[in-house]
């Protein structure tokens, strides 16, 4: 009986983020529903492009590659759903945090759409000027990069200037993960400078071929916003304590500053010998 005993309480505790996961959809309001739904069809395209690599080939790094629908949407698709999630937390004003989602749902659209255009007709996305169309893509683009930048700022400020709902461990969470969005948004903001600053000096190529060098810094750090608060979620539905959760959310949140300060090492090693 007590090995039955202990494999219900097992199987119940499997369901128990399931049952909190239906239980906040039931209770999402429509703008949340909305983003929820677009972002996860950004991670379908993301897919999609990511067979079509499988599928017909081509380099996976370069100027031109299925890795950018691929890669974009799915971490594009990935970030809306976050972001969604992570600000019902904040104390913010309903309707400026409903018109920041539609904002940057859209603004997420946009982005992969236009990467995805250029990935069709075979041409760069970014820091293209050769011709009109080019030229438009590239600067709605860039254009498009500063909405994205500007509406999770402001997110961000709300998340360390505010109080965050939650328990402690999600509060910590929140910020730690807002913090290292902001570290990938500054890395986003870095190589399109320099990019922009190539292309404007005449070194086209250069641009496509070193714009990118945070690349990894940003993309490790532009997910943290997702993986501390999810841990500190999963977290909040075990037995542990509040004191224990806590530590074990600072002990992540270190982990991943390691991570990103890594990430960054890399980068800069790798821009040297380039």
């Amino acid at each position: 009986m007590t090995t039955v005993a202990a494999g219900g309480a097992f199987a119940a505790s499997l369901r128990r983020p399931f049952v909190a996961l239906a239980a906040s959809w039931k209770a999402s309001r429509p703008v949340e529903r909305a983003c929820y739904l677009v972002g996860i069809i950004l991670l379908l395209a993301g897919v999609f492009h990511l067979v079509i690599f499988v599928i017909r080939g081509g380099p996976w790094e370069g100027p031109v590659s299925w890795r950018k629908p691929a890669t974009f949407g799915l971490s594009f698709g990935l970030t809306l759903i976050t972001i969604t999630w992570v600000t019902s937390y904040l104390r913010i004003r309903s309707r400026l945090r409903t018109t920041l989602l539609g904002v940057f749902a859209v603004d997420c659209v946009a982005e992969v759409g236009g990467i995805t255009v250029q990935a069709w007709r075979h041409v760069p996305s970014h820091f293209n000027s050769e011709t009109a169309v080019n030229r438009s893509i590239s600067t709605m683009l860039a254009v498009g990069g500063a909405v994205l930048v500007a509406v999770l700022v402001i997110f961000a400020i709300h998340a360390l200037r505010g109080d965050p709902s939650g328990l402690p461990s999600m509060r910590l969470a929140m910020r730690a993960g807002f913090v290292t969005l902001l570290v990938g948004l500054a890395s986003g903001v870095v190589m399109i400078a320099r990019g922009v600053t190539l292309v404007n000096t005449g070194h086209q190529q250069v641009a496509y071929q070193l714009g990118g060098f945070l690349k990894p810094v940003h993309g490790v750090s532009l997910h943290g916003v997702l993986v501390l608060p999810a841990l500190a979620w999963l977290l909040g539905r075990t037995s542990w304590s509040e004191t224990r959760r806590t530590q074990a959310v600072a002990l992540a949140s270190a982990c991943y500053a390691v991570a990103i300060v890594g990430a960054l090492v890399a980068s800069l090693a790798t821009m040297r010998t380039s």
